[in-house]
């Protein structure tokens, strides 16, 4: 286990009960896709792992620590959070912005190393944003800002990774690139939580998932055993199309990179 849990956690916002006592484990090297209809509470409860966001009751724990009583630079070395639609409040070169991803491991007015600057030029080429490093952040599209956010909070080698819709402004094809590139963090022991909108790219890749509806969790388990007709039936109000085979042929992802 990596190290973080929830129990129970509950949150009501606006006297609305968001959460209704959701549990929550991630494994290490895990991807854990969270899915559900709007509203259902995804986004709480990635700010609550955040630590952006206090649970009204429950526990949340790194380990055998609270979890609240981490220090804001233990947080900050050990996870990193991909806002939904993050941004950045004051002009800077993509290259810069990136590099500050690396500020919880520098000591107080400490420099990139040597060993620092080669990892932001090795993330920003596997994020394909190379060519972009001298432009300023607020000149790029709303696709290309994702990526130099999705590269900041990977040059920060977080043991926890957690993502709201990193793909939602992204092309097909950097979807793609986007959700390779999370898959191989996991495969080299960093752990993943991911909001996604699309099922399909949590069945192609997430380990398991939580289905979350009106602040429960109405399913968890692998794409096969969540990801069900009744399932979709329940969370979406959806169901197969005539037109199509089974519910593993339209959870396919008919795309590879070129």
């Amino acid at each position: 286990m990596s190290g973080l849990q929830g129990t129970q956690l509950k949150v009501a916002l606006g006297g609305v009960t968001i959460l209704k006592g959701v549990n929550f484990n991630l494994e290490a090297g895990e991807m854990l896709g969270l899915v559900g209809p709007n509203g259902a509470g995804k986004t709480t409860l990635l700010r609550i792992l955040a630590g952006l966001l206090k649970p009204d009751a429950g526990k949340l724990s790194w380990g055998e620590r609270d979890y609240y009583n981490l220090t804001p630079r233990e947080r900050a070395q050990r996870l990193a959070y991909l806002a939904q639609s993050g941004t950045a409040h004051w002009p800077m070169s993509v290259e810069r912005l990136v590099a500050l991803g690396r500020l919880p491991h520098l000591s107080d007015w400490q420099r990139p190393g040597e060993q620092d600057d080669a990892l932001i030029q090795r993330v920003m080429a596997e994020t394909d944003l190379s060519d972009f490093k001298e432009r300023q952040f607020n000149t790029l599209s709303g696709g290309e800002r994702s990526r130099v956010l999705m590269a900041r909070a990977l040059v920060a080698e977080p043991e926890i990774l957690l993502a709201d819709e990193p793909v939602a402004a992204l092309d097909l094809a950097h979807q793609i690139e986007v959700m390779s590139l999370l898959q191989r963090y996991c495969e080299q022991g960093g752990s993943v939580v991911v909001v996604l909108h699309d099922v399909r790219l949590a069945a192609h890749y997430c380990q398991r998932i939580m289905l979350l509806m009106g602040g429960e969790t109405l399913a968890e388990g692998t794409p096969d055993t969540v990801l069900t007709e009744a399932n979709m039936r329940t969370a979406f109000g959806v169901e197969i199309s005539p037109d199509t085979g089974s519910i593993r042929d339209t959870l396919k992802l008919p795309w590879v990179k070129a």
